[in-house]
């Protein structure tokens, strides 16, 4: 069972930058297996995937955050990561990380919400104007 803990969520004032964290365990999940990502969800949106990576290192942005964020994975600390730089007022939503199991190596970093299987309990990012 593969358990996912956000932190690093805050308020901070448009422009700035912040990095959000994901703590994976156990210790031993056959990383490569895994599809990850980030997910956002505000007040009465739909939730919305932002970044992801897949097995070989390979991501995937929405066009919403593409040149803003960067999704990355430090594998010795069994840690997935989400720089945020150039933040807007529109970015303020509860952000979730996620991971989607399979049976071989993920090859393609999925946006989709649908098929990831484990979701952490998400953090909040409040950006003001």
């Amino acid at each position: 069972q593969v358990q996912l803990v956000e932190s690093g969520g805050s308020s901070v004032q448009a422009g700035g930058s912040q990095r959000l964290s994901c703590a994976v365990s156990p210790s031993n999940f056959r990383k490569k297996n895994y599809c990850m990502g980030w997910f956002r969800q505000a007040p009465g949106k739909e939730r919305e995937g932002v970044a992801a990576i897949d097995g070989d290192g390979t991501t995937k942005y929405s066009d919403s955050v593409k040149g803003r964020f960067t999704i990355s994975q430090d594998n010795a600390n069994n840690t997935l990561y989400l720089e945020m730089n150039s933040l807007k007022p529109e970015d303020t939503a509860m952000y979730y990380c996620a991971a989607l199991a399979r049976l071989e190596v993920c090859r393609s970093p999925r946006l989709g919400s649908q098929g990831y299987d484990y979701w952490g309990q998400g953090t909040q990012v409040t950006v003001s104007s």
